[in-house]
């Protein structure tokens, strides 16, 4: 389905000029005929985003290979009025990093910009460029001795430039918090054309405003991260992962302060999924199975790391679940035997986005809430939604230790996708009124992008507007970077 065939959630800014052939010519002479991709078939990886839900169309695809390309481009853009779009690993869920139908946009892919620059683990940093993939930062990290901590699906696949620009969240929050706060400095071009090199691993630095903060985050609207220097952790010395199953999300949410109290910081992952969302893994993942002795309503996987030993990590472990059985509020759990049934339990999770697309259309709301209000959340809003479509299913799943739930419809079996889809924007305004009445976020930790942006000004207020808009004009006065995503 592309963008055009959708109205309102899915609707482009008003469109720029389109380059003329003697401008494409001068931008891709910046990167060389080899990396600016004009031929439609090699654009196509480019040009439509995970979910379908976003295709566009653009004259010509800009693969620079050092910052100072970057900066060349961004700064004959604003001399021209050209419009970027800059993208990771494509790998959004808002079409943010996806050019509009309009054929104006010109895509600054940063997947060559792909160098670990620099390794320090007495400082434990990292400085890398935003084309590394995520997995490779893991792997740098893994081969010093030390960790890093951002753990996501897409992790095989994403940039850590779209992961700072998106301020990503993942599996590991409630341990070590957002991007946002496993990042030392930036390396930024501006949409003029000028580099800010703030590449520096000072763990305090009081020197005038933070400004990494105003990028981290901005979707790419107010600059083009180039290089950053991450936070790197010691490495856990010992994991344990067990999977339970509880009677509903109070349940969880019990379980979840109790192991709080018991394991502290040590508690790295505590994920909530519904027993429905598990039977479509079962189903569609080669292999996969029911980790629980018996089918539970909710089903939890909860991870313990420690720096000390195999025997620490399954105490702490056992102690959890222990209380848990005591209290009620465990029915069912099983404990990774193995590394491989580790990694099968963590991948029950990761894969839950993926088969959802196996089961027909999905409505997604990315929302947030505070902790203590998820399960009062979900009570509300699953009827709210099988309400509206009777016979939809719903299939929240997400992050219960740090209140972020993805609250994903699936269509009526049997039902027609595009007729489903059609009321993408009934179902937002239903799930949206419940989150806003309990002060929550309509946008977690995917962003705003152009799904998201005709929503922002009805959960920020006047004055927050207006600020953002008088950054965006004061950084971006052409407005040539990413327009009509957020603002």
């Amino acid at each position: 389905m592309s963008s055009s065939s959708v109205a309102h959630p899915f609707a482009s800014a008003q469109p720029h000029a389109v380059p003329a052939a003697d401008l494409i010519a001068r931008f891709s002479a910046i990167v060389g005929e080899k990396y600016a991709l004009t031929d439609v078939n090699d654009q196509k990886p480019y040009l439509i985003e995970w979910r379908d839900l976003y295709e566009g169309v653009t004259p010509v695809v800009l693969r620079p290979g050092t910052t100072a390309e970057v900066a060349e481009i961004l700064k004959l853009a604003s001399e021209t009025g050209t419009t970027i779009v800059p993208q990771g690993g494509n790998t959004g869920l808002v079409g943010a990093q996806v050019p509009d139908q309009s054929g104006s946009e010109i895509v600054l892919s940063l997947g060559r910009l792909n160098r670990i620059r620099h390794v320090d683990p007495a400082g434990d940093a990292i400085t890398v460029e935003a084309g590394v993939i995520l997995d490779n930062i893991h792997t740098a990290a893994d081969a010093v001795d030390r960790l890093f901590p951002l753990t996501l699906g897409a992790q095989g696949s994403c940039t850590i430039g779209g992961n700072l620009a998106s301020n990503a969240g993942g599996t590991a929050v409630i341990a070590y918090g957002n991007a946002r706060d496993l990042v030392l400095g930036l390396e930024v071009v501006l949409p003029t054309g000028e580099v800010i090199d703030g590449l520096r691993s000072l763990r305090k630095d009081n020197a005038g405003y933070d400004m990494k903060h105003l990028f981290l985050g901005s979707e790419g609207t107010l600059g083009v991260i180039t290089a950053a220097v991450l936070k790197l952790f010691p490495k856990p010395r010992a994991k344990e992962v067990a999977v339970v199953g509880v009677e509903t999300p109070a349940a969880a949410l019990e379980l979840l302060a109790l192991a709080k109290a018991q394991a502290g910081s040590q508690l790295t992952a505590f994920e909530i999924m519904p027993r429905r969302l598990v039977e479509f893994s079962i189903a569609h993942i080669p292999g996969m199975r029911d980790p629980l002795t018996t089918p539970q309503p909710w089903y939890l996987l909860v991870e313990i790391s420690v720096g000390t030993s195999e025997e620490a990590a399954r105490a702490i472990m056992e102690a959890i679940l222990e209380q848990g059985f005591e209290a009620g509020l465990v029915i069912d759990a099983t404990l990774a035997a193995s590394l491989k049934q580790r990694d099968d339990f963590w991948k029950l999770r990761h894969e839950m986005s993926g088969v959802q697309k196996m089961e027909g259309g999905s409505i997604k709301h990315d929302v947030s809430l505070p902790v203590a209000l998820v399960p009062a959340f979900l009570e509300r809003a699953i009827p709210a939604a099988e309400s509206l479509i009777p016979n939809c299913r719903p299939v929240p799943f997400g992050h219960l230790g740090d209140g972020n739930i993805h609250f994903n419809i699936t269509q009526p079996i049997g039902a027609d996708k595009a007729t489903f889809l059609a009321r993408w924007e009934e179902m937002n305004a239903v799930v949206h009124a419940i989150v806003a009445e309990m002060g929550g976020s309509i946008a977690a930790e995917h962003g705003v992008g152009r799904l998201k942006r005709d929503l922002l000004p009805g959960v920020r207020s006047g004055p927050e507007m207006a600020l953002m808009r008088r950054l965006k004009a004061m950084l971006d006065p052409k407005g040539i970077l990413n327009p009509g995503r957020v603002l």
